[in-house]
Parts: C-alpha cells; structure tokens; sequence
C-alpha cells in the first residue's frame, strides 16, 4: 500500500513537472520591443512623444511608462485603456474580437512644463507584461528591465547682456556713481561665474582706476582687482535676470579710459559666457566764477548801486556819466534839452550872461545919472 501510494505520488509530481516544463517552453522572448522618443532635446511647453514597437502582432499587453513629474506632465496615449498615476501612465490592451484588431505599437505623449527655467536632462522607463500573439496562442516573456529613453528639457537661453548705467560728466579725482547690469529674459543657468574687471586702455600708464562695489555684507570690494563673486563663483541664471552692482568709479588722470567686463563659468574651466568692452571720457573739473553783470562797469559821481546806468536815481545814457542829479528825487527832476552840445559852453550860459551884463549896464548907467541929479 505505501509503496503503490509513493509510486502515485510519484507520477503526480512528473506530470506536473512536465506541465511546467511545457508552460515554460510556451514563453519566449518577444523578437522586439523598440522604444523611441519624437524628440531628444525641447523647450518648455512642447510636446514629446514615447513609442514603442512590439515587432509582431499582440493581442493582449500592459506596458508602463514612467516618467519625472517636476518636469512632465502627462497628455495623451494611444493603443488601450490608460491609467496616469503621476508619476507612471499604464496602458492595458485586450483584443476582445479574438485576434481581428490586433497592435503592433502604442504610444504615450508628454508635455514640458512651462515653469522650467533650466536644463533638465531626463528619462523616461519602459516595462512590459502579459503580452500574448494576436490568437493568445503564445506567450512572450515579460520586459522587467526597463528600457530608458533619455531626452532633455531646455529653454530657449537669450545671450546676457552687460551695461554700465550713469548720468552726467565723469571727473577727473571725483567719485561717480555708477550700476553695473547683468540682465537677459531666459539666461542659462550657472552655478559658479566669477566676474572680472580689467583696464585695457588708459591715458598714461600712471593712470590709475577703482570701481568699489558692495556685497551683501556690506563690505567694499574693488572689482578691477578682485573682480565680484565669491571664490567659487555664483549663482546665476533664469527667467528675467537682472543683477545690479552699485559701483563708485574713481579714474585719477583726464582722459579716455577703456574697460572689460567677462563673465565666465568656473565650472567648464573659466569658459567664456559673456564679455564687453566699455570706453569712459574723463574730464577736468570745472570751477563756476562768481556771477558779474558786464553793465556795471560805469561809475556813478554819487553813492548807491550801478545798474544799467542808472546813478542815483538819475538818467544816464549809455557811455555819458558826465550828467549828475544831485537832487536824487526822481518826482522833481529838471527836464533837460535831448541833445546837450558834447563840449563847450551851453548857448543857455551865452544867453544868461548877456542878459546879466546889459542888465548890470543899464542899472550902472541909471545910478550915475540919478548922482548927478543931486548933485546940482
């Protein structure tokens, strides 16, 4: 009895060893299993495309495309039923006619987001199961290593462009305050720039320039000798860029003076990111005289200020001071002939005096007749 029970047992377990053997042998590796992306490299916003090509009729499948949420969202698929979890799209096909619409690829769309500012290299994981012929009478091995497709997410980068903002004349020996701009509306993301500062040309080789500026600490640092960063560098890159230094520049001789700017990237061996040359013209100072009125250059015979020939309170005519009010009462002044005879004795004076010694004559000539009058 025990030995007809062991020889059962037996024979049970080879049939089922032979089963598995059988089941086994019906999985076999699928011929192939191609995936590719529409595009390796985009920009925020566009649209990427995961395909994949069995490379024979499937009747039945589940593949799961995984993919990085910070920079992906998902858009749509193709080739059965889909199921996005955020971080995974899983796409499940069945041919329920039984094997009259069967797939030979699918696919899956993405989107960048609009929010990325860098560049972001990524991938996307492929993974297959249940994968039978377009009659389920085969079955295929499973796609438990993933196959990844690599694309990256840049934006559009916009060169940086470097200015120096001031306003007025630059003096020679005499502060001026100045911002030095780094600024671009998408600029490539760097971790480590240094910034340096270099005089390329200058009026004597005695000549010398400082450009101070101030960091976060509130510490001076002159950019023409240390250039700006820290180091290592900075940071600097994104959407709307703007860097503003404060600098007070000093130039100690008059005249044409030229300086370079460079950014450069530390991290690719001081590569090149961006470089400008500036020419400044600095000129002498200049010292205000006090203000004079050119008028007053005549002088007036009596006290009071001179202004436009006016001399107490009388009327000058221009390039004549011989004419003096001694009154200094403007209501009462004597009106004066237009034109005065310019030397020699008025006709007035010839008048007068001769009016004055006729006058005296007849008086002299009465007196002496009226003496001897009495005298007889």
């Amino acid at each position: 009895m025990g030995k007809k029970f062991i020889s059962i047992l037996l024979l049970v377990l080879l049939f089922f060893g032979l089963f598995q053997i059988q089941v086994n042998a019906a999985s076999v590796p699928l011929g192939s299993f191609d995936v590719t992306v529409s595009k390796e490299k985009i920009a925020p916003g566009e649209e990427v495309t995961v395909n994949v090509n069995f490379g024979t009729d499937l009747g039945a499948y589940t593949v799961d495309v995984a993919y990085d949420n910070n920079i992906f969202e998902y858009v749509k698929s193709e080739g059965g039923t889909e199921n996005d979890d955020g971080t995974r799209v899983r796409l499940v096909y069945y041919d329920s006619s039984g094997g009259s619409n069967p797939r030979t690829n699918m696919s899956v769309t993405f989107k960048a987001k609009t929010s990325i500012v860098s560049t972001n290299p990524t991938d996307f994981s492929v993974t297959a199961e249940g994968m039978t012929s377009s009659d389920t009478s085969q079955d295929y091995d499973d796609i438990a290593v993933p196959v990844k497709k690599s694309v990256t997410v840049e934006p559009n980068y916009v060169d940086y462009t470097i200015d120096f903002n001031y306003s007025g004349n630059i003096l020679v020996d005499e502060e001026k305050e100045m911002e030095l701009i780094t600024k671009s509306s998408m600029g490539k993301n760097y971790d480590h720039v240094k910034m340096t500062v270099e005089v390329t040309k200058k009026p004597s080789d005695a000549a010398t320039v400082s450009m101070l500026a101030t960091t976060r600490t509130r510490q001076e640092v002159d950019l023409i000798r240390d250039g700006w960063g820290e180091p290592d560098g900075y940071a600097l890159g994104g959407k709307d860029v703007e860097q503003i230094l404060d600098v007070r520049a000093l130039f100690s001789e008059v005249g044409e003076y030229t300086i370079k700017v460079t950014l450069s990237d530390k991290d690719s061996g001081d590569a090149l990111i961006q470089t400008k040359d500036f020419t400044f013209n600095v000129t002498e100072k200049t010292t205000t005289p006090p203000t004079t009125d050119e008028d007053n250059d005549q002088t007036g015979n009596g006290t009071g200020n001179n202004n436009e020939g006016n001399n107490n309170g009388g009327t000058n005519n221009p390039g004549n001071n011989n004419q003096t009010n001694t009154s200094g009462n403007n209501e009462n002044k004597e009106e004066l002939p237009e034109t005065l005879p310019k030397t020699g004795t008025t006709q007035y004076v010839y008048v007068i005096t001769a009016i004055a010694v006729l006058g005296a004559t007849y008086i002299a000539v009465k007196n002496i007749k009226e003496d001897k009058k009495q005298k007889k």
